[in-house]
């Protein structure tokens, strides 16, 4: 899960470009929400809380530090479904697509990251 993480965060912070794969978005979702409720835990042990709001600086800081990944991977998702990165701002329509399995072989968007491409076309030709 953790892998997803870094791969999103570190590796792709802001590539908006490519496809992801249903699993790299969802281990990202689950591992940043952990992330962002142990945040929370901490503001609140610590009293790091920001006035009246619900937050505190710690989670803050690490929202708006993933705000950029987030969208990135979430706009590589929609280009494994063959859409535009715009159709993120459906949010329905966003659900269904994050659950539905992206196109096989390549798309105008890239490459099919499960690896079904031209070796799978290859086989039986030799």
């Amino acid at each position: 899960m953790f892998k997803w993480y870094k791969k999103v965060v570190f590796e792709n912070y802001a590539n908006f470009n490519g496809r992801a794969r249903r699993r790299e978005l969802w281990y990202y979702l689950l591992a940043n929400y952990i992330f962002l409720i142990i945040a929370a835990v901490i503001d609140n042990a610590a009293g790091l809380m920001l006035g009246n709001l619900p937050y505190g600086i710690l989670y803050l800081v690490v929202a708006l530090g993933t705000f950029l990944p987030s969208l990135a991977v979430q706009v590589r998702r929609m280009h494994d479904v063959g859409k535009s990165g715009w159709y993120i701002l459906i949010p329905i329509y966003n659900l269904i697509m994050f659950c539905t399995d992206g196109d096989q072989g390549e798309n105008e968007y890239g490459a099919d990251p499960k690896g079904f491409g031209e070796e799978i076309n290859e086989i039986g030709t030799e």
